[in-house]
């Protein structure tokens, strides 16, 4: 249905139609999921991805004359590295109680698209409502983890959890010993959060950042679970927290300016 030819003519085309330079790009593979209506564009490197982007502007309008519901482009860099985090992700749930995970891991190793298989984690989770407060709670509900969600008064008003003690720079990085010691309380052998690290245990109990993980992108996410922006927060910290995302390429900076221009805004 889609080629590479084809997709390459009408990224040219788009360019030119709307003042971009005349820039060379390769693309290596397209890929189409008729079921989520997504199409895939794998570029030769990350300049190659970078004048396919054209800014968000070639990409939108390349999504409105194909008529699909979402266009992604990614590289064959950003695949590879991910495909390391994730050799990285099946060692460290190997042999432990967290190996109904491994399913998700192949599963992503075969990405794009997202195929994910049906899953169920027999482990009581605590789910601390970080910044990705919505995808945290949409990924224990997706693996059928018996969960209580709990975060910073006021800071999801939309969301549903228990309120706790906390600063508002937790939203970006939380307080690990805190969020051990509330497991231990509760009972629970699993805390997801958005951690500065996939995984690690503490005390017996599971601290993980599945999206680290699974090196899953903020772009990703916003399409897999919906993002809710907190509405209290520490600026300084959303600047480090963006910036580290960025840095390690699980958001676009362009994403990431957006997001520090709309918050500081208010």
């Amino acid at each position: 249905m889609f080629t590479v030819e084809g997709i390459s003519e009408l990224v040219r085309a788009i360019r030119r139609e709307n003042g971009f330079p005349e820039s060379p790009f390769r693309i290596d593979e397209v890929r189409y999921d008729p079921e989520g209506d997504k199409l895939f564009i794998i570029a030769h490197d990350r300049t190659d991805k970078s004048v396919v982007i054209g800014n968000s502007f070639v990409i939108g309008k390349l999504r409105e004359r194909l008529g699909v519901k979402q266009v992604t482009v990614y590289s064959n860099l950003d695949l590879e590295i991910k495909r390391r985090k994730l050799e990285e992700a099946e060692r460290l749930v190997k042999g432990t109680e967290l190996e109904f995970l491994l399913p998700i891991i192949e599963a992503e190793k075969r990405f794009p698209p997202r195929k994910w298989p049906e899953v169920r984690g027999n482990i009581k989770t605590l789910v601390f409502l970080s910044f990705n407060a919505k995808a945290l709670l949409g990924f224990a509900e997706r693996l059928n983890l018996p969960h209580e969600a709990v975060g910073i008064r006021y800071a999801f008003p939309r969301l549903k959890y228990e309120p706790i003690e906390t600063g508002p720079a937790e939203v970006f990085f939380p307080d690990e010993g805190k969020l051990v010691a509330l497991a231990e309380d509760r009972g629970a052998k699993l805390v997801l959060a958005d951690f500065p690290f996939g995984l690690k245990a503490e005390q017996g109990i599971y601290l993980l950042n599945p999206f680290r993980l699974l090196h899953i992108g903020f772009f990703e996410l916003k399409y897999l679970f919906g993002f809710e922006m907190p509405v209290i927060y520490d600026k300084t910290a959303l600047i480090r927290f963006v910036t580290d995302l960025v840095y390690e390429g699980l958001m676009e900076s362009t994403d990431g300016a957006n997001l520090i221009w709309r918050s500081w805004k208010r």
